[in-house]
């Protein structure tokens, strides 16, 4: 599964940069990338499961943002 392996190896990358006290700006389009890389993941399950899910429930901005979200019932 190469959207799973992608999510896991950015997530290596961002928990690197944190370590190295990296700029803002690097660290955030890192994170931007996994968001990318989540919504990738989440597309090839679709398959596999139905349901809205927090980004298809049009809350994408507060997820980029960092506001804590839970899918809506």
């Amino acid at each position: 599964m190469d959207e799973a392996r992608k999510v896991l190896e950015r997530l290596g990358r961002i928990e690197g940069l944190r370590r190295e006290d990296a700029p803002e700006g690097a660290l955030l389009a890192e994170v931007r990338g996994l968001l990318r890389d989540g919504e990738a993941w989440l597309a090839a399950e679709a398959g596999a499961r139905e349901g809205p899910t927090v980004l298809q429930d049009g809350r994408r901005g507060e997820v980029a943002a960092g506001t804590e979200v839970s899918p809506r019932a």
